[in-house]
């Protein structure tokens, strides 16, 4: 998915300790306002659960539990749920995080939608896309203009095939910043995917113009000459994506595409399912 879970401990999740914990006085002038000790002790514990996820996610499972049994709640919760993310076990995170999720009920909209968001990333790693879709669309749902979440829900739908329904919603991101790169990226392979050769090449050709080292992109480009009959452009842009990222997912698949040209030129593009 566009953003993964636990890379950065996102500001709005630290607020979320606040909004559970701190209380302010409404008619307290800006300046005097102060966050209460326990509050502040709350925000540490959940950065530092946080931090831990990323570099211990097994240590971080068991602060998260233990958090939880002295009233951590929802911080607590979330901490857990990135811990089990990062611990490869997608299915038990992603259950985690719906779960939370219908738990803040009275947690602003955006927050909410960020959880979803991260349940949907962790479906989609567990392998069960319909539910990685029906999180997304939960998102959006409460963030309709959210670039981000658009972007993740269009690349659940891709899983399922849905390719019309990650063109609209990708359509929707480039309205608003025709530049993106990453909605550019994922709009060419939609686009391939309904054998529109044309836009999707495009889309593919304005992304290199902007970063022409995005191994995503190249490898993109080279499975849309491929399927225009580039043969030998697209052999070029593969073996350029081995330059530019050896050993990533997309450099497997760039290999993988130069075997089968090699072999017999007839069958379909392999894709990295990854932005570099």
């Amino acid at each position: 998915m566009n953003r993964l879970i636990g890379s950065s401990p996102p500001a709005c999740l630290l607020c979320f300790v606040f909004a559970v914990w701190g209380t302010t006085a409404a008619a307290e002038p800006p300046a005097q306002i102060s966050v209460p000790r326990d509050a502040a002790a709350e925000a540490a514990t959940y950065e530092r659960c946080m931090k831990l996820a990323r570099q211990n996610p097994a240590e971080a499972r068991s602060l998260a539990q233990n958090w939880h049994e002295r009233g951590g709640a929802h911080p607590a919760d979330h901490c857990a749920a990135v811990a089990l993310f990062g611990l490869k076990q997608y299915k038990q995170a992603a259950t985690r995080l719906d779960a939370l999720a219908q738990a803040m009920i009275t947690a602003p909209a955006g927050l909410r939608a960020e959880v979803l968001d991260q349940a949907a990333q962790a479906w989609g790693l567990a392998g069960d896309a319909a539910r990685a879709y029906a999180a997304a669309g939960a998102a959006v749902a409460l963030q309709p203009n959210d670039p981000d979440l658009l972007i993740d829900r269009a690349q659940a739908a891709a899983l399922l095939g849905y390719f019309d329904k990650a063109v609209e919603d990708l359509d929707h991101v480039l309205q608003t910043d025709s530049a993106r790169v990453d909605a550019l990226i994922y709009r060419a392979s939609a686009n391939r995917a309904l054998d529109r050769l044309d836009p999707a090449l495009a889309d593919v050709e304005k992304a290199i113009a902007q970063t022409p080292n995005s191994a995503a992109a190249v490898l993109e480009r080279g499975n849309i000459r491929r399927l225009k009959g580039d043969s030998e452009g697209a052999r070029q842009d593969w073996e350029r994506v081995g330059q530019l990222a050896p050993g990533s997912q997309a450099d497997m698949a760039a290999k993988a595409n130069i075997e089968h040209l090699q072999s017999n030129g007839g069958l379909e593009p392999a894709s990295s399912g990854r932005r570099q």
